[in-house]
């Protein structure tokens, strides 16, 4: 898993009911891209995670248009 920092990490549900959630990648901690991440939430809280497979990186778009 690669990420980059203003990404964002889907959580998916682990139960039946349970919603997904996202929260963005504020901070990389591992080499070249890899986890540990810092994330923040959308209520403003931080903490450090090493994302399981029950997680995906959305990668947000490049800013290069041509």
């Amino acid at each position: 898993m690669y990420a980059s920092k203003g990404d964002r990490l889907i959580i998916h549900g682990r139960v039946v009911g349970q919603q997904d959630h996202s929260v963005e990648i504020v901070e990389v901690l591992g080499p070249d891209g890899t986890p540990p991440f810092r994330v923040r939430a959308a209520n403003g809280h931080e903490t450090i995670m090493s994302p399981g497979p029950d997680c995906v990186v959305e990668h947000r778009p490049s800013s290069t248009q041509g």
